[in-house]
């Protein structure tokens, strides 16, 4: 399964087709589905283009993306940037009515297990974000942790060795019989890692969140075209570019 991010944290004007707007947001995830995306990992942003966790802004984006896209997976990011507190954060995801399949968590955040608690209560799944081996060994002990939607592994090192090490030190911690892994990379590693997950069999995902350069260093032009290459190396297609 390879997942959609569009835009992660970046503010408008980051990359020429960055999506900000809940239309531009459902013109990239059709465009990405269409080149073989399966699932979409979406950071609402408020009117002046921040990461946002308020219902204003997270009901109507996820009903925008249902309504082009039905029976595609949703899911928000719950990033503690976006709100500075652990108890805003939990206010604000309880007053979501039109609320996401799931929920990214990042699990060395404050509160992140009472968050988790709070999402699966609230029917929302939860995508355990794993950055480092701490975490993921916090995560391992977490009681509900079979009933996570599945585990993010995200390898932040920008040094790529480094980067594929602390991957492979959190992959050792979780169990062959907890919640699928979805392994990725971001900025100078996102190729390298990409190519990991796809060689151990794992999901992924891609999107200008993670990076906006081609695996040649070329510039991608949008989320189409970074998910094109992406299905590319998954299918071992000779015309992608080179692996890095």
């Amino acid at each position: 399964m390879i997942q959609l991010c569009p835009n992660g944290p970046h503010r408008p004007g980051s990359h020429p087709a960055l999506p900000v707007t809940a239309d531009a947001v459902v013109a990239d995830v059709r465009a990405s589905l269409a080149a073989g995306a399966a699932q979409v990992h979406v950071h609402p942003k408020d009117a002046d283009g921040a990461d946002s966790l308020h219902p204003r802004d997270v009901d109507p984006l996820v009903e925008a993306i249902r309504a082009a896209c039905p029976g595609i997976p949703v899911g928000v990011t719950t990033g503690l940037w976006a709100t500075g507190s652990a108890g805003a954060r939990s206010e604000l995801v309880a007053a979501w009515r039109s609320r996401p399949d799931y929920a990214s968590v990042n699990w060395h955040e404050d509160g992140a297990e009472e968050l988790a608690d709070l999402l699966l209560d609230l029917g929302i799944g939860v995508e355990a974000g794993l950055w480092f081996a701490d975490a993921a060994r916090r995560f391992a002990g977490y009681p509900r942790a079979a009933s996570c939607t599945r585990v993010l592994v995200e390898a932040t090192d920008q040094d790529v060795a480094e980067a594929v090490r602390e991957a492979e030190e959190m992959l050792a911690v979780l169990t062959p019989v907890g919640p699928p892994v979805l392994l990725h990379g971001e900025g100078a590693n996102t190729w390298p890692v990409l190519d990991m997950a796809l060689a151990r069999g794992l999901d992924t995902r891609i999107g200008l969140e993670d990076t906006f350069l081609l695996p040649d260093g070329r510039r991608a032009t949008d989320n189409a075209e970074l998910v094109t290459v992406a299905v590319a190396r998954a299918d071992g297609d000779p015309r992608s570019p080179a692996r890095a």
